[in-house]
């Protein structure tokens, strides 16, 4: 005498939902909008202070250079990480499934 096949079951019986982890921290989305948004306003900053100390409103030359270039940095930083993330989607899509 043979027994029968068990019918396969379903996911959700396999793995319950208490094991699954939901997502509370911010998103990707909103971390890269936020840097890029910090930067912006770093540029802004830095060219404020060129404009003052072109005009005359600041003689502070050494606080318009780290302006400068921490604005500068920032920039690259940006540039270095849109880089990464542009590398690493094209490996992704270079995948084979």
């Amino acid at each position: 005498m043979t027994t029968p096949i068990e019918p396969i079951k379903p996911i959700k019986q396999i793995l319950p939902e208490t094991n699954v982890q939901k997502r509370t921290g911010p998103d990707f989305k909103k971390i890269l909008e936020s840097a890029i948004e910090k930067v912006n306003s770093t540029t802004k900053n830095a060219e404020q202070a060129a404009t003052n100390f072109a005009t005359g409103k600041t003689s502070d030359i050494h606080s318009v250079i780290i302006a400068a270039e921490k604005a500068d940095i920032m920039l690259q930083l940006t540039t270095e990480v849109r880089n990464k993330i542009v590398e690493s989607y094209r490996e992704i899509m270079r995948m084979q499934i």
